[in-house]
């Protein structure tokens, strides 16, 4: 392997449980413990596993280049959802079978940018409704601010009432969020209320000084109850949170700042603050729970917006229910230390980020929990290979 060596947090085993794959983005599970596994520019994959635990049988479910990351089914495994970066389809899936049915064009007229991947996920307690993310088409995507541009924001739609074209993205639907650069996961709590994580800025500068190395963090956002909520704004782009609070007079971690410090005040009365916030630039991708939602679970990607490198971890965030029976992080929202790695590259400062998938490690994508309780499903998209790791408790 030409990864530098994994190294695991105590308490912890790792297994290569497939490799060989291309552009893994996105793993989930069908009702009867089957893996689908979302391949970039390849198509879905579905995956058997044998008494041992240990994968047993691999076939292409849906064969397709447009296909590059978002993958959803709903609660009875009936209807499969993915994406590519305009469109998002659907088929009839039967998890006794692995087969799908027609496809379906539900939504259409994403827009383009530099941001390519759209997360798609069904909302558990009113499957008829799916969520669907856009980001920004730039890294400061000014117009964004408005939601009728249909960019930085997540979306809700009806698939009860898709007309006979599919949604247009931009006209159709309900805003569920915006103001969010890229909340490129997303998964829901027990409750079925959402929880997002977003890349945030590069090369950021404010009152014209270089803040970037340790600003603005990249973020896990409450967007709340996907059936109720509507109109929600984060801040981007004109606002961003803080990671390393020394370049910021009267400001903590978590707080928002603006581009410039004038505009502070405002930021932090009109936008939604992070629930909890990452070292900048690590590129949060995929979040998920454990069966019981004690620990969220983060991929980071790892980004090239910084020297020495940081991400090319899997992290695990402590999650507690209040009295109020929400659920919510142990640490407070100013902290800095509320998640722990588990699983990383040994030296990520070494870890180089020639494009968005090259690199001398991994790249960490897909998070999924396995119903059948053998751990933590993650994914890398690494060009040299595509892979799976189970991550176990010991």
């Amino acid at each position: 392997m030409r990864y530098p060596q994994h190294t695991v947090a105590s308490g912890w085993s790792f297994t290569k449980l497939a490799g060989g794959l291309q552009g893994v983005r996105t793993v989930i599970f069908d009702p009867l413990g089957n893996m689908l596994v979302s391949q970039a520019r390849k198509g879905i994959s579905v995956h058997t596993f044998g008494p041992d635990g240990c994968i047993a049988s691999s076939s292409m479910l849906i064969s397709s280049i447009a296909l590059n990351h978002g993958l959803s089914l709903t609660p009875d495994g009936s209807t499969l959802y993915a994406s590519s970066e305009t469109n998002v389809w659907s088929w009839p899936y039967d998890p006794a079978t692995q087969k799908v049915g027609q496809q379906k064009t539900v939504i259409t007229g994403m827009a383009t940018g530099i941001h390519s991947t759209r997360n798609v996920m069904v909302v558990p307690q009113q499957p008829n409704l799916v969520l669907v993310q856009v980001g920004s088409n730039s890294n400061l995507d000014m117009q964004s601010e408005q939601p009728a541009t249909g960019r930085a924001i997540v979306k809700v739609f009806d698939m009860s009432a898709v007309p006979a074209n599919g949604y247009n993205y931009n006209t159709g639907g309900e805003v569920f969020a915006y103001g969010l650069r890229n909340e490129i996961g997303f998964t829901a709590d027990p409750n079925g209320k959402v929880w997002g994580v977003e890349n945030s800025g590069d090369d950021i500068t404010r009152d014209g000084v270089n803040i970037h190395i340790d600003n603005p963090a990249e973020k896990l956002n409450f967007l709340g109850d996907p059936v109720a909520d509507r109109d929600q704004f984060f801040g981007y782009p004109t606002c961003f949170s803080i990671w390393d609070p020394a370049p910021f007079r009267g400001l903590t971690t978590g707080d928002h700042f603006a581009l410039n410090s004038a505009g502070d005040a405002s930021c932090n009365e009109q936008a939604i603050k992070p629930r909890l916030s990452f070292q900048a630039h690590s590129a949060p991708i995929a979040n998920t729970f454990d069966a019981n939602a004690t620990n969220m679970y983060v991929t980071f990607h790892g980004s090239w917006d910084r020297q020495p490198p940081t991400g090319f971890k899997v992290v695990e965030i402590p999650f507690t229910q209040l009295e109020s029976g929400k659920f919510d992080p142990v640490a407070a929202a100013t902290s800095r230390e509320g998640y722990k790695d588990i699983f990383s590259a040994a030296n990520p400062g070494s870890c180089t980020a020639n494009g968005l998938t090259m690199s001398n490690c991994f790249r960490l994508t897909a998070a999924a929990w396995d119903p059948a309780g053998r751990g933590l499903v993650v994914g890398s998209d690494n060009s040299a290979e595509g892979e799976l790791y189970l991550l176990s408790r010991v």
